[in-house]
């Protein structure tokens, strides 16, 4: 089984690391010679090369593993997706669901200026992480005396992003598992806060700050809701990598930030509260394996993520043949080795892609530090309400 994932995964792993280092080394010549004279057009070009880049995991989604992704919202709602600055709040499911926001974006027409609040270590990533940091994704070290400053900078230099922009913001902090939903179901039993079925307590302080920093500027907060069918198993990226298909449903309602509470302390209870909808939400398609048919939209299966894939594709094995067949490299042990080297540092870069996904997941020695954290700021806020 490891020799035939290899066998699959080594191939795709060329073709992204390489095109993503090209496409990388555009972004910094942009980066180093149009972004001091216009930012503007810096992230104009940027949106361009950041979306072929992201269109090849889309073609993993779309195209190789055949993982569908099933929309239910309203008509308006699909009307002005793509169309208007949002912020993207969502529960935390599986491995991908950062994946699946970038899906709906590109059927949306903005996965090019689709941005996010990601952990700092994942801008070290090779390629992608890097592909993010010169796209302006926001990191942060998930410690709020660190952080403060550095999203509200973050936050502040978007207002005058010359394009339409979502922003995603998981605030449960990190993905759902049994043993943090118990961590946070013990919490929530001790201090009288409605105890969660299907999500964790979210982490308003995030929230908070970017709708106060953000209010004036981006119309919409877009919340998603992420659940994945009885029938289907959960997606992964190692399973993406294999071909193996899994449906994800998406839940999407779109909210005025103008209709949200001025005062933070409501801000952030209008999160917990929309948490406890959400909740309600997932037990009734748990019950019904659906959010509606009534609300079911096509999102359909472009083909230009396809198209992408292809055209890298063939210039990297038409490349390749001229450069072995210039170089000799493989007609001696040493080129042989060479050869054999850099497709094992491939191996690796794509083993650490799939662990980096799975990391929150698969360790349940966090669970503890992250429901205290949440517990400390959820006391805090309820401190506040009180003192009011």
């Amino acid at each position: 089984m490891a020799i035939a994932a290899a066998a699959v995964i080594v191939p795709l792993g060329v073709l992204f690391f390489i095109s993503g280092l090209f496409t990388n080394l555009i972004q910094a010549i942009c980066f180093v010679l149009i972004r001091p004279l216009s930012k503007n057009t810096y992230r104009r070009i940027n949106r361009v090369f950041a979306e072929l880049l992201w269109l090849e995991l889309i073609w993993l989604v779309d195209w190789w593993a055949g993982v569908k992704v099933k929309l239910y919202t309203d008509p308006e709602t699909v009307k002005l997706m793509g169309k208007e600055h949002a912020l993207v709040i969502s529960n935390h499911k599986s491995d991908i669901d950062w994946l699946v926001g970038w899906v709906l974006a590109q059927r949306s027409g903005c996965l090019g200026s689709t941005l996010a609040v990601m952990k700092k270590s994942s801008k070290l990533l090779p390629v992608i992480g890097w592909s993010m940091w010169f796209s302006e994704y926001l990191f942060l070290e998930r410690s709020w005396a660190k952080d403060e400053t550095t999203l509200k900078s973050g936050l502040q230099q978007l207002r005058d992003y010359p394009l339409p922009f979502w922003l995603a913001l998981f605030v449960e902090g990190t993905r759902f598992t049994q043993a943090k939903l118990l961590a946070a179901q013990e919490y929530a039993t001790s201090t009288g806060l409605p105890v969660p079925r299907n999500v964790l307590i979210p982490r308003t302080k995030g929230f908070v700050t970017a709708v106060s920093h953000m209010r004036s500027f981006v119309p919409a907060i877009y919340e998603m809701t992420v659940a994945i069918p009885k029938s289907s198993p959960p997606p992964t990226m190692l399973r993406i990598f294999k071909g193996k298909s899994s449906v994800v449903h998406v839940h999407l309602k779109r909210h005025l930030m103008k209709d949200l509470p001025e005062n933070d302390d409501d801000v952030a209870q209008w999160c917990r509260d929309a948490f406890v909808a959400k909740d309600n939400l997932l037990d009734k398609h748990n019950a019904e394996d659906t959010f509606g048919q009534e609300l079911e939209r096509d999102l359909g299966r472009p083909v230009k993520s396809l198209v992408v894939v292809v055209s890298w594709a063939c210039l990297l094995i038409l490349g390749a043949v001229k450069f072995f067949q210039s170089s000799g490299l493989l007609s001696s042990w040493k080129g042989l080795s060479i050869s054999a080297a850099l497709l094992g540092v491939v191996t690796i870069l794509m083993q650490i892609l799939i662990k980096f996904s799975q990391a929150e997941r698969s360790v349940p020695a966090k669970v503890a530090p992250a429901s205290t954290n949440t517990s400390n700021q959820v006391a805090s806020d309820s401190r506040k309400r009180k003192e009011q």
